[in-house]
């Protein structure tokens, strides 16, 4: 395949998977690592994507990709998380989704079980659950996010403070490898930090793409989570940092197979 056809079919790529690496690249198009760092390197120069250790990944901005976009980004590495994340919540309990396709993916995975009140500011994930008649769905008030479905602002944080969750199930939009948990909306944040203040015990679900990504917003650091799951192994720093708070990282999926 000639350069100009290679260029957006990267960029495809990286919208679907998340990121690209050389490796995986030159698999696809059956052409030498060279070229496909070659083709990286233009593509990072002209903005279109960021290079990263072993391959790029989309550019970060103050801002986030869409949704839809988002939904198709890590889809298996997204279910194998959710999956792992349901596993832990037992039948008849109060847990909380907040905004996010992994979040999303969770909400699905929650299908079988019973007794379950769940409060969410994720329309969707209204929707998806909707759809189960032994699980009670509230949903907060609060400002629509066109966008996404999201209801933030006060009267969601207002909402959530009326109740005591045992488990809250929360994804981010980008995490530091020292810890801190990141988004971009600032009444987002405002309304994790609530969430979490209000849960006995805290999921963090996001796939090892939000090490390579940047959000101006910080929710909070890692030690406020109970456990962290995720698709594959953390920075080091990372490790490092939740083994000195206390925090339980799970590895769900392929990589967390013998």
């Amino acid at each position: 395949m000639v350069q100009t056809l290679r260029k957006p079919e990267i960029i495809n790529i990286a919208r679907r998977e998340g990121m690209v690496t050389v490796e995986g690249l030159v698999s696809h198009f059956g052409v030498t690592p060279q070229t496909i760092r070659r083709d990286l390197t233009e593509l990072a120069d002209a903005g279109q994507l960021d290079r990263v250790h072993g391959g790029a990944v989309l550019p970060s901005t103050t801002t986030n990709i869409g949704y839809s976009e988002r939904r198709e980004l890590n889809q298996s590495s997204k279910v194998d998380i959710a999956r792992a994340v349901a596993q832990e919540i037992p039948n008849d309990c109060s847990v909380f989704l907040n905004i996010g396709t992994t979040t999303e993916a969770v909400a699905a995975e929650l299908m079988r079980h019973e007794g379950l009140l769940v409060v969410t500011n994720n329309i969707n994930i209204a929707v998806v659950l909707s759809a189960n008649p032994h699980i009670e769905v509230v949903v907060t008030g609060g400002n629509l996010r066109r966008s996404d479905g999201g209801l933030v602002g006060d009267l969601a944080k207002q909402s959530i403070g009326q109740f005591r969750f045992d488990f809250a199930v929360i994804g981010c939009s980008a995490l530091h490898e020292d810890g801190e948990i990141l988004d971009f909306d600032f009444q987002e944040v405002g309304v994790s930090k609530e969430i979490i203040s209000r849960s006995e015990t805290v999921f963090l679900a996001a796939d090892a793409s939000k090490f390579e990504r940047k959000a101006p917003a910080r929710i909070a650091s890692l030690d406020a989570v109970d456990v962290f799951f995720t698709d594959v192994s953390p920075p080091s720093a990372c490790l490092r940092f939740c083994a000195d708070a206390g925090t339980r990282v799970e590895i769900a999926g392929k990589a967390n197979t013998p």
